[in-house]
């Protein structure tokens, strides 16, 4: 499912407390089927733009679209109810959001509250259990009584439960142990690919950002200062510098070889593997 985003401006506002502009006039594609990381610095508008595209943060100029769908102002709760069906969104420290008195019904809940029968989200919830990595036999346990990793799962698990065809997440690693994360960044790789998902995810590493993105949006002030595929972005050092943007470690040891021996790679490395071969092909290792 594409996202197309057509001169979105958005304010925020909760309360009396109002934060006007934090997305300006963001005009951005995404294909359908693509993997997008969105990185830049605390305050940049990251989670902004993840809640926009869920119909959380409304546009107050431009439009968004989703599939067929038109996000803009004034726009009727029936076509954000289907937004919010079609697009999944995981929050940072998911498992806060766990209310239910089992893990069955945690994660029926999205499909109930969609239309699905009792008997088939029940038989979903089972199925998608499964498939985050559980044992069916935690159903009927209280979300509370499991391990941080565990009520990580399940709430992930609560999402995907509603068969989204966009997926965005904000930080799904946050607060895990480094197996921790990789498990759950691994997991959400592999149901992007066998899904056909369009996957928006929001991170502050950039070996996450090498390892599962295809492409990258840099955002600086509630704008999209960089869009395009990994390799290209990471390219670009002067420009990373100018918006305090880090490279994957492979990158960081790359730029330091290239400079110490004088010898420039044949391209630009994002991963261990990519630097271990671009160094013996030019006989440094």
């Amino acid at each position: 499912m594409q996202l197309l985003f057509d001169s979105v401006t958005a304010d925020y506002q909760l309360g009396p407390i109002r934060s006007p502009r934090v997305l300006r006039s963001i005009d951005m594609n995404l294909k359908s089927g693509s993997f997008t990381a969105v990185i830049g610095h605390t305050g940049s508008g990251k989670s902004s733009l993840l809640k926009a595209m869920n119909g959380l943060l409304i546009p107050t100029d431009g439009q968004i679209k989703i599939g067929d769908t038109v996000i803009k102002a004034g726009k009727n709760k029936r076509s954000l109810k289907k937004i919010r069906k079609q697009v999944g969104m995981v929050f940072q420290f998911p498992e806060s959001q766990l209310f239910a008195e089992t893990v069955e019904q945690d994660i029926c809940f999205g499909p109930l509250n969609f239309g699905v029968p009792l008997i088939k989200a029940k038989k979903m919830a089972r199925d998608v259990l499964i498939q985050v990595g559980l044992d069916p036999i935690i159903l009927t346990k209280s979300p509370f009584s499991l391990s941080g990793g565990q009520k990580r799962r399940v709430a992930i698990a609560g999402i995907l439960a509603m068969q989204p065809e966009v997926l965005v997440l904000d930080e799904p690693g946050a607060g895990l142990d480094p197996a921790g994360k990789k498990e759950i960044l691994s997991l959400i790789a592999s149901w992007h690919h066998e899904k056909k998902l369009t996957t928006v995810l929001v991170t502050h590493d950039m070996d996450d950002v090498a390892t599962y993105a295809d492409d990258v949006i840099i955002m600086n002030e509630g704008q999209i200062v960089m869009h395009g595929d990994k390799r290209s972005i990471f390219s670009e050092e002067k420009e990373l510098k100018k918006w305090h943007v880090d490279v994957p470690d492979a990158r960081r040891f790359q730029l330091r070889i290239e400079q110490e021996t004088g010898v420039i790679l044949p391209q630009v490395c994002l991963t261990v593997e990519e630097l271990a071969e671009a160094l013996i092909e030019v006989n440094l290792a």
